[in-house]
Order: C-alpha cells, then structure tokens, then sequence
C-alpha cells in the first residue's frame, strides 16, 4: 500500500501560500495576469496553426506587429474592440466568451 508523502501539495494549496486565497488583492491580481498569459498563448497558437507571421496577422487587422507581440508575450493590456477585430478580421475566427461566479 502506498502512502502519501507529506510533503506534497496541492497546485491549489501552492498558490494559497504563495498568493493568498481567492479574493484576496494579491491572488486576484494573480489570476487576472495568468487569464491574460493564456490569452496571449490562444492567440499565438491561433496565428501558427493558420500560418501566419504576427506581421501578416498585425496587417490584417490594422495593428502593428510589435503590439500582436507585445499581446502574445503578456505584455500588453489588450482593448475588447481590437482582441475582437484580431480574431475575426486577422484569424478568421469568432470571439466568445462567459462569465463565471
């Protein structure tokens, strides 16, 4: 029979100790910063997966390539008005989204 190591934690657990529980300022902050990490991701593996460079995508929807950079690399705060002209006029795609409580 195998025991658990003590030792071990939770992913959960981790960020608890290293950014306090949900709803506290810093766990949130977190968490609005890994959505945006993610975003940036989505949207690079997009680009890729249709073949395009971030110039060419930059082109397609009236931006620039350094600020389709800046997005995929979590560097930027992205407006809803361009994240929607990006993934429909640039990846050819339909944003949707919800809200979770």
């Amino acid at each position: 029979m195998k025991t658990k190591n003590p030792n071990l934690t939770s992913f959960t657990q981790h960020l608890d100790s290293q950014y306090g529980k949900r709803g506290t300022k810093k766990r949130e902050q977190y968490e609005q910063e890994f959505e945006a990490f993610k975003l940036g991701v989505m949207l690079q593996d997009l680009r890729k997966e249709i073949g395009l460079t971030q110039e060419q995508l930059a082109q397609k929807c009236g931006t620039t390539k350094t600020y389709i950079s800046r997005i995929e690399n979590d560097a930027s705060d992205i407006r809803l008005t361009t994240l929607m002209r990006i993934v429909s006029e640039g990846l050819g795609g339909r944003l949707r989204f919800w809200v979770e409580k």
